[in-house]
């Protein structure tokens, strides 16, 4: 069988779940996951303009904790995605930035971002209407 995912027999996977290397599935998934958590996105949209320090990536994303930043960031760094660049200073310096991979992310990310902006007043009527109908 070639690289689609497919089960027993010749019956193919539906859906983008089909076009993947069954070997590559669990790294996709990851990959995913990542690439959709709400903490890594704001991360990699907020460096879009450069490199950022700890502190300024902290301000800039409402909401996010110290430790839930410092997991994101390692998490973006272990996946190539930013780079983190301690400089030699008194006091010390660590400034964040996109990578090579990350910028290709940026364009995504910042779509998903923007629709979220745009339609976050229609889901949350409907989240609204939802939890009324099915109240019990």
């Amino acid at each position: 069988m070639d690289s689609v995912a497919a089960q027993d027999d010749d019956t193919a996977l539906p859906g983008p779940c089909s076009r993947w290397p069954v070997e590559s599935i669990d790294t996709i998934r990851q990959i995913m996951a990542r690439a959709g958590d709400k903490w890594s996105t704001l991360v990699v949209a907020t460096l879009q303009d450069g490199p950022l320090r700890y502190t300024d990536l902290q301000r800039a994303i409402p909401g996010i904790s110290q430790r839930m930043l410092t997991l994101t960031l390692r998490q973006l760094q272990r996946d190539g995605l930013i780079t983190r660049t301690a400089y030699a200073e008194v006091p010390p310096r660590v400034e964040y930035a996109l990578t090579a991979l990350g910028t290709t992310l940026l364009d995504i990310v910042l779509s998903l971002i923007d629709w979220a902006g745009t339609h976050h007043q229609d889901i949350h009527q409907n989240q609204t209407a939802y939890d009324a109908a099915h109240a019990d």
